[in-house]
């Protein structure tokens, strides 16, 4: 089993060039916090390829956890494992365990249909990927998908949903519109919106301000600062500062192995493990 380490003092904040997590109090006093979801010992292969290897770490409930390393380490393939996206296609298999709290189900078993845990576990993409439909309908979707047909319900959840993804003042009086009508930034939010819709338990981000400029990547951090007041989140991304500035805490990966986890000041401040130290200073990466 590859452990995961936690903290020791080895580099100094200056040295690392990271600034301070806003969330580190708050994520020192969460760590022992209820669990939302925790991975254990999970390997992960596609076809006889194996691109995780014996993963294990929590999920804190209700707070904002970054998936950072280089590109091709595994991020976004552990990601896709929390909602069973692998699933859609042949020959890809887990070993190991996904527990989702408090039920204590593993979501990665067989035996657990991933249409109930996509319901549960919403996720944006990397480029805004709306509908063809109006705003309203994108929104909607999730849930008509559930079943929910009550207009004043639907109508309700939808604004809750545009307002949560601060997209509402600029969208409520053109919501039978395109969503290609939208800018891509907007189109994000609206994305993030319409996965917050069915009131999911976990929302994951796939590097979601990766194809976006500026201002619009501000407006999307702001945003999952906010986020996890009402959801658990778990973001991928290649940008160190931004997992700093949004994240309670963070989970370093290095060629499909956990390397290291920990509050996210701590982690970018203190890294235990010196294949940490040389990817927060830009040695590899």
């Amino acid at each position: 089993m590859n452990e995961v380490s936690i903290s020791a003092p080895v580099v100094r904040p200056q040295q690392a060039g990271i600034p301070a997590s806003k969330n580190a109090q708050e994520a020192r006093a969460a760590e022992n916090d209820p669990r939302r979801a925790e991975v254990k010992n999970l390997s992960f292969y596609y076809g006889d390829k194996q691109a995780l290897k014996d993963v294990s770490f929590p999920i804190v409930d209700r707070k904002v956890t970054a998936l950072i390393g280089p590109s091709g380490c595994g991020k976004s393939t552990l990601l896709r494992c929390f909602n069973r996206m692998h699933d859609l296609y042949p020959g890809n298999r887990y070993d190991g365990e996904i527990r989702l709290y408090p039920e204590n189900i593993n979501i990665v078993s067989s035996e657990v249909d991933p249409m109930i845990v996509r319901l549960r576990i919403g996720m944006v993409f990397q480029k805004p990927n709306p509908f063809p439909k109006s705003i309203y309908e994108n929104v909607a979707a999730g849930l008509w998908v559930r079943g929910i047909r009550d207009r004043k319900l639907v109508d309700e959840r939808v604004e809750w949903s545009l307002q949560k993804a601060a997209l509402w003042d600029e969208v409520k009086d053109r919501l039978k519109e395109s969503a290609y009508g939208l800018s891509g930034g907007q189109q994000q939010r609206l994305c993030i919106a319409r996965a917050l819709a069915p009131d999911p338990e976990m929302l994951l981000l796939d590097e979601p301000t990766s194809a976006l400029d500026p201002i619009a990547t501000s407006k999307i951090e702001e945003l999952v600062s906010t986020l996890s007041d009402v959801v658990t989140v778990i973001i991928v991304t290649h940008n160190m500062q931004q997992a700093a500035r949004i994240s309670h805490f963070t989970a370093f990966m290095h060629i499909g192995v956990m390397v290291e986890y920990g509050v996210t000041e701590r982690l970018f401040t203190n890294p235990t493990d010196k294949r940490t130290l040389d990817y927060i200073t830009g040695r590899f990466g």
